[in-house]
């Protein structure tokens, strides 16, 4: 556990989590979220209501559509938002602004990032060289995809495969290095498990990709908001996550894609709009890319979740996400403490690495019959998920969730068994 989160002694658990949120530095942020009395573990699926979201749409709703209409895709900043809100999420994932454009869903994001991908390595239709140099005249044919990935990720890059005449080839994130080849186009990994909570090492599998001359697609839905990710410091080439999680922007809030500024020139999406056009009202028959970040937008901008996404954004003012870490390892370390004093041996096994450098910000449990277990948790108030076959998923969500919520979490956990 964390230094600043520190066991205090041999008080009952109860008693340490009341301690351990009267010190907590973020616990103040708590009041800005909707919430009742429930201990809402689930937000690695759906962030909780930020306070400033009904108010902010009640306005985008009644005056700047209700009134001004058309107006507003000027005097209301309808037409920019989605590289404003894209320079809000940059700093909470390590990105310098004018990289990352908010819009599509994570699906539609992933497609342009994989295709994108092979077309930067020279590997579309059996193209040239990469990136890092690849062999001379040994195409780049081949798409790696993280094995346990989310299906979506996984259906996506078969389709991009086709696509682009490439083969596809699942491994496991660990295996990544040693399966890099001089033919390796592109890599689709996710950066924590959504299953396990695994956090993978993005910065030596981005290093070993570069190597082999590969470019990088990096899934952060399950790690933005909660821990940092640093896509600049680690040279990240291409990345996408959803904004409906750990930045609570909302159900089906519109994901962002992220295209390293160097790469920028040259990204050529498969998904080219007249929003992404240089010049987009002259209506012209020949698309010409715009310059930046915004090559990555294709249509119409879905303005209504876009700025509830932008309201919720406002949580984060003056939040050092290096700060929420420190905080989500201490809550995941308590928890996995009061599992272990409150369910009886065997019931559970964690699946989420103990090693603070391999954990995101949830914890799985493997147990019998975790379908009705988690039913049976959501009755007694405790709400997280269950993923098929056998495993219980907790959230931890450090803006909103305390220590007393994982100390009851874990006691009516024990209390099922």
């Amino acid at each position: 556990m964390s230094e600043s989160y520190a066991d205090s002694g041999t008080e009952s658990y109860a008693s340490r989590a009341a301690a351990l949120d009267a010190t907590d530095e973020l616990a103040k942020l708590r009041a800005q979220f909707v919430l009742d009395d429930t201990v809402y573990l689930d937000g690695n699926s759906l962030g909780a209501l930020p306070r400033s979201v009904p108010g902010r749409i009640e306005d985008v709703v009644r005056r700047q559509w209700g009134s001004l209409r058309i107006r507003s895709w000027d005097e209301s900043g309808w037409w920019t938002a989605p590289e404003r809100i894209g320079d809000r999420i940059a700093p909470l994932v390590g990105a310098a602004p004018g990289q990352i454009v908010v819009g599509d869903s994570t699906s539609v994001n992933v497609f342009k990032a994989v295709v994108g991908a092979v077309r930067l390595a020279g590997g579309d239709e059996g193209g040239g060289e990469g990136e890092g140099g690849g062999a001379r005249g040994e195409a780049r044919d081949e798409i790696l995809v993280d094995a346990t990935t989310f299906p979506t990720d996984g259906y996506i890059a078969a389709s991009a495969a086709r696509l682009t005449g490439c083969t596809l080839r699942p491994v496991a994130p660990d295996e990544v290095p040693d399966a890099l080849s001089g033919r390796t186009a592109a890599v689709l990994l996710n950066h924590v498990d959504y299953r396990t909570g695994r956090l993978h090492d993005l910065p030596s599998l981005t290093a070993a990709i570069h190597e082999a001359g590969a470019v990088s697609v990096w899934d952060l839905c399950h790690s933005a908001g909660a821990l940092p990710v640093g896509l600049d410091e680690h040279g990240v080439d291409l990345a996408v996550g959803c904004t409906y999680k750990y930045l609570n922007g909302g159900p089906g809030s519109p994901a962002y894609l992220y295209v390293r500024r160097d790469h920028q020139p040259r990204f050529d999406s498969p998904l080219p709009g007249w929003n992404s056009h240089a010049d987009p009202f002259g209506m012209t028959p020949d698309h010409v890319p715009a310059d930046g970040a915004l090559r990555g937008r294709v249509g119409t901008p879905d303005i209504l979740s876009m700025l509830a996404l932008e309201a919720a954004l406002e949580v984060w003012d003056d939040v050092s996400i290096e700060a929420v870490r420190t905080k989500s390892l201490a809550l995941t370390d308590f928890f996995l403490e009061c599992v272990e004093a409150y369910v009886p041996a065997g019931a559970v096994e964690s699946v989420t690495p103990a090693d603070h450098g391999e954990r995101g910000s949830q914890v799985a449990l493997r147990c019998a019959d975790a379908g009705e277990v988690m039913r049976r948790l959501i009755a007694q108030g405790v709400i997280g998920d269950f993923r098929e076959p056998d495993i219980l998923r907790f959230g931890f969500t450090p803006l909103y969730v305390g220590f007393a919520d994982v100390e009851r979490a874990a006691g009516v956990l024990g209390g099922l068994f």
